[in-house]
């Protein structure tokens, strides 16, 4: 993440670019400096995940009642001493850093493949050292911060631009983050979020300034060098031997800096001594070994400028140049306000260092007229976005979904209507498990029919209709390209409605359609009485596990009691209970159980966003409905052979609950040929573990299968990708 290898230089080489600061301090000073203002912290969410995760386990699908504890203790914490809070999250990963993006989760998955090692050799969780974020994690913290009342927002492109463009146009106390990219963006200060210590509020501040006078170099100088080291637009392999010439021909080698640190001091002093000499003079591509990367390289540096800002490096528009002028900016309320200088602290001088007084800094140079990027209101389609290619043509509609994304309001929606492209990320499954698909395939039909419903039929009805892009993750997936898959029809009566009556309409009775309309999407409209006779929050666990159960037929009665015991189990559960809960051991079933689980609900968040949302969004978050070593205990008991009462820890209740939703899930699984039994009424060789009499395992994702019209996860092929038969000898 970020400039390869400059958060270790920092670290190690220009210990005095960080600063130990208080954030009280910072808004105190502020509110003197500004009065009437409020300081404002902009938060990459992306980066502080793993730090704002802090319950003890991590492996059994998530303590979402805990995690919901310690952001609610966060934000406390900063609105005590009158801090303002707003949050950004990664809404669309742009296609110049896929390929980034692919590597991550490569490399995830190798390191899932690990933990699940480690779970079947020690039959516990590993250390900290190996912790994996619980899966859905980034999607229902969006919603938790809503919840808490927090400025919540979702990125057009990638969070990181949108943090340092916030922070700069918006004169913000600073970015709290954890991405060397911020100290290359020339925006408000940027503070460490794995340094903070919630309890005293110290952190580290990093400060670009003086990191530009330990190489030599000016602000706007950082961009260009970021590139040269490599970044997430830049791989770091296309100037490798540039680097060896700039290295080579050093001659101020520190001793006590690392090869990559001396890189990084030999490129800044290549910057400083020799291509500054025709700044303005000749083209980047003339001073550079940029060969046919010359586009990417140019885009790579570009996407560094913030609204009104300019680089002295480019003197003309390169004619193949990507560039952003067309790139979607966010969220200054006020875009024709003029922006004050972002300052930086000086903790010796204690004096105010305006961004750009360094006298290398001139604005006034030879540029391109065209590398200002300009702002947009996110909410509304401005001139840019009339260009652009989008799914659908409903103009309305689509500013209804953008709005949604944007506020943070919807999940997958969005990109599925504007570039026909989503991607999900890893979770924890055991790509050994014969019998567990992975979630990606599980819940395909889902979105097939959700496709359908966003993007429609097209003229020649849903086999011409466009298929969509899916990067999601799962084992054997190379993930060289996406898998294109096409919408699935529904079955509604009277027809699937249009996405103006489920957004907009008012009218009487639109409510029920909405339902019908989720249902629906689930393949569940034959057992929607008994789904709608069951109080919330359970209907959306229902529906949730009447569609698993069916889709996946290795799992058993003693997999449903466990689900339904542990919902029943959490509701008035306090939190210091469940984070005492103890376990046995833990059990590899289990995780992947609970894997399913929770990307079953991102998929209702999908599901009821495209819907018109008949559900509130509460009935089906996670601190609502599981918790992942409460569901863990229950797994266990029920494999012993615990009695309902036993498992609902003898509430009288919840004995009652239990039966009645026990009762709804097996009655509606009956409706679709799915008897639930008891593991120990299996035959030995299950057909569901070995594939059911006359699936397929190399099917389409576009055909049909089980009931005339329900689609199956056993008869899905990987969409229009071609792949080796082994790959899919184990669906």
């Amino acid at each position: 993440m970020g400039v390869r290898g400059l958060h270790g230089f920092v670290a190690s080489s220009c210990p005095h670019v960080c600063t130990v600061v208080n954030f009280k301090e910072l808004a105190e000073r502020h509110r003197s400096q500004h009065p009437g203002g409020t300081p404002t912290v902009v938060v990459d969410a992306m980066c502080c995940l793993r730090y704002w995760y802090t319950p003890e386990s991590w492996i059994c699908g998530g303590q979402w009642r805990e995690y919901y504890s310690s952001l609610r203790e966060f934000v406390r914490t900063f609105t005590a001493v009158g801090i303002k809070l707003i949050f950004f999250f990664d809404g669309m990963v742009e296609q110049s850093k896929r390929d980034e993006w692919v590597k991550r989760r490569l490399k995830n998955n190798r390191e899932i493949a690990k933990i699940f090692h480690y779970i079947k050799s020690h039959r516990e969780q590993p250390g900290r050292n190996m912790f994996f974020i619980p899966s859905g994690l980034a999607i229902f913290t969006r919603f938790a911060l809503k919840a808490l009342g927090q400025e919540t927002l979702c990125s057009l492109q990638e969070a990181d631009y949108e943090v340092a463009s916030y922070g700069f146009q918006n004169n913000c106390l600073g970015i709290l983050g954890e991405d060397t990219d911020y100290l290359i963006y020339d925006t408000c200060p940027y503070f460490s979020i794995s340094e903070l210590s919630l309890d005293s509020l110290d952190t580290v501040m990093l400060c670009r300034e003086k990191l530009c006078q330990s190489l030599g170099l000016s602000l706007a100088d950082l961009p260009l060098l970021a590139c040269l080291l490599g970044n997430d637009v830049v791989p770091e392999g296309m100037f490798e031997s540039f680097r060896y010439k700039c290295l080579t021909s050093y001659t101020s080698v520190k001793e006590n800096c690392d090869r990559r640190g001396n890189i990084i001091l030999a490129v800044a002093d290549h910057i400083s001594k020799v291509l500054r000499l025709h700044q303005g003079e000749k083209k980047l591509e003339e001073m550079l070994p940029l060969g046919p990367n010359k586009a990417l390289f140019y885009k790579g540096v570009t996407s560094y400028l913030l609204p009104g800002q300019k680089s002295p490096w480019f003197i003309q528009k390169p004619k193949d140049v990507v560039t952003l002028d067309k790139q979607i900016l966010s969220m200054s309320s006020d875009p024709e306000s003029k922006q004050e200088v972002p300052m930086c602290m000086d903790p010796e001088s204690k004096q105010k260092l305006p961004v750009g007084t360094d006298p290398e800094f001139n604005l006034e140079a030879p540029m391109c007229t065209n590398t200002e990027v300009k702002h947009e209101d996110p909410v509304n389609t401005g001139p840019e976005a009339k260009h652009q290619v989008t799914m659908v043509t409903d103009p309305e509609i689509l500013k209804v979904a953008r709005a949604q994304h944007v506020q943070a309001e919807s999940y997958l929606v969005y990109g599925v209507m504007s570039s026909g492209e989503v991607e999900c990320s890893n979770s924890l499954e055991d790509a050994t498990d014969q019998a567990l698909p992975s979630q990606a395939f599980v819940y395909r039909p889902v979105r097939q029919r959700v496709y359908s419903l966003l993007l429609g039929g097209g003229a020649g009805g849903f086999s011409t209709s466009p298929a969509v892009k899916e990067w999601f993750v799962y084992s054997g997936n190379p993930l060289r390209q996406p898998d294109l898959v096409r919408p699935l029809q529904m079955n509604i009566p009277g027809g699937t409605p249009n996405l103006r009556q489920l957004w907009l309409s008012q009218e009487p009775g639109i409510q029920a359609q909405r339902l019908d309309t989720l249902l629906a999407c689930f393949d569940l409209s034959s057992s929607r009485e008994e789904l709608q006779a069951v109080e919330s929050p359970f209907q959306a666990l229902c529906c949730l596990l009447v569609y698993l159960f069916v889709q996946v037929d290795t799992l058993c009665l003693e997999d449903l009691h466990a689900f339904i015991a542990q919902a029943l189990c959490l509701q008035g559960k306090p939190t210091v209970e469940l984070a005492d809960l103890q376990l046995d051991h833990i059990d590899p079933r289990a995780v992947q159980l609970a894997t399913l689980l929770v990307r079953g609900l991102t998929t209702l968040v999908l599901v009821n966003g495209a819907c018109g949302s008949p559900w509130e969004m509460a009935d089906f978050m996670p601190w609502h409905l599981f918790d992942g070593k409460l569901f863990h205990q229950k797994y266990l008991q029920s494999e012993k052979g615990y009695t309902a009462e036993v498992l609902v820890e003898q509430n009288r209740s919840h004995v009652t609950r239990f039966h009645t939703l026990k009762s709804v899930v097996c009655k509606a699984c009956g409706k679709e040929s799915r008897p639930i039994v008891s593991r120990r009424h299996w035959r030995p060789h299950h057909a569901g573990r070995w594939g059911r009499p006359g699936s397929s395992s190399h099917g389409t994702s576009s055909g049909c299968s089980r009931a005339g019209h329900r689609q199956h996860w056993r008869d899905q092929g990987p969409g229009s990708r071609q792949y080796e038969p082994d790959q899919w000898r184990r669906y």
